[in-house]
């Protein structure tokens, strides 16, 4: 399995990864920095979601026809230009191009969510599923070392706030070009001919139960997640908690994200893949009902955890299941939709949290989320019931 290409792929994954945890936290204080008026202090990573939204499909259909490599490198290169927009606004006080910055930078963000895709391509068969569950499994290092370079690297270029942090970026970028470029020929990844490509996305999206499931699947798995994750600080400190705690709480969850992906794959491979995505839709409703028991201190741990572990499961069996449920032609625009589909779940998810947060409270939401997961079930068993589900 560990054949050159593929651990390429994952170095390249976490070096192009590691800019994500440092926009989290730079969206908003560069933004509120730069804001000419503190409601729009949110735009730029409001921007970064809405990038994607309309890049994903553009992106895969240019990896389909130009190459994942092509595709990998250009999202390097948005990587670069957007941490380098992001020095220039702050040093000139430039609103619209922080904006800008961030759009190109949330395209970038979709691109390099597709090495999931690109590591099940660079190895045999059976080590498919390890491979998505190897590589979601390494956003845990850029988990960990995105915050720590971005505390390194804020006041570098001081007296300008933040302006370092975005230098770092653009050199993320550059480092990350290195091992893109040592990437050897990947599996072919083709797009059907222009005449076909409406008619048959529309068979593989609507007549394929399977092709329905794993993209549902992956869609409640991350809307679920984001919205029980977003308002969990304010919900924290709402509660008493002090911000370290709820810093804690969150940094487990992001732990409980990605380490179970070193023995997802080997799950998938044991038990089949209906399983596992189950199973993950079982513990996200474990983690809605651990937040609705109660708000001590553990109720928080439990549910975050919970929540990190289902996510899990289900998206990257979802992923899995929708690797193995296309042809080569196939590929580029349903990929690109099913992306789509996710950027619009999670962005969905994540700007109503707050707004619902405020209007229904901590546990309304939780208990808001337990019917989407039942309904996803039953899809789930609807499915099983007319295809056999590939392992």
């Amino acid at each position: 399995m560990l054949n050159r290409n593929f651990v390429l792929i994952l170095i390249s994954n976490i070096i192009l990864g590691a800019p994500m945890p440092m926009l989290i936290i730079l969206g908003g204080l560069a933004g509120g920095y730069l804001s000419p008026i503190p409601t729009a202090a949110t735009l730029p990573p409001s921007v970064q979601m809405i990038a994607g939204i309309l890049v994903a499909a553009p992106m895969s259909l240019y990896m389909g026809r130009a190459g994942r490599k092509k595709g990998f490198l250009l999202s390097a290169v948005m990587i670069i230009v957007g941490g380098l927009c992001g020095v220039t606004a702050l040093m000139s006080g430039s609103f619209i191009l922080l904006c800008v910055a961030h759009l190109l930078l949330g395209g970038a963000l979709v691109g390099i969510n597709f090495f999931r895709f690109a590591s099940a391509e660079a190895v045999d068969e059976k080590y498919k599923a390890k491979a998505i569950s190897y590589t979601l499994a390494s956003g845990l290092v850029a988990a960990f070392i995105g915050p720590e370079i971005f505390s390194y690297s804020k006041d570098l270029l001081s007296p300008v706030l933040f302006a370092g942090a975005y230098m770092a970026v653009a050199v993320l970028g550059v480092i990350g070009l290195l091992p893109v470029l040592a990437i050897g020929q990947l599996a072919t990844v083709s797009v059907m001919p222009k005449g076909q490509a409406s008619k048959d996305v529309r068979k593989a999206l609507f007549r394929r139960p399977v092709v329905i499931f794993a993209i549902a699947a992956a869609a409640v798995s991350q809307g679920v997640m984001l919205l029980i994750m977003t308002p969990t600080a304010l919900a924290m400190v709402g509660c008493g908690f002090a911000d370290d705690q709820a810093a804690d709480v969150i940094k487990w969850h992001v732990v409980a994200m990605f380490a179970p992906g070193f023995f997802t794959g080997s799950l998938i491979q044991r038990f089949g893949v209906s399983k596992v995505i189950a199973t993950g839709m079982i513990i996200l409703a474990g983690s809605a009902m651990t937040a609705i028991a109660g708000i001590e201190l553990t109720h928080f741990y439990m549910s975050l955890v919970l929540l990190g572990i289902g996510w899990n499961f289900g998206f990257i069996g979802a992923t899995h299941l929708l690797q193995i449920s296309l042809s080569a032609e196939e590929k580029p625009l349903v990929q690109g939709t099913n992306d789509t589909i996710l950027a619009i779940a999670g962005s969905v998810a994540s700007l109503a949290s707050g707004a619902l947060y405020v209007g229904i409270g901590w546990t309304a939401i939780a208990i808001s989320v337990l019917p989407v997961i039942a309904v996803s079930m039953l899809l789930w068993f609807v499915v099983a019931q007319k295809v056999q589900l590939q392992s």
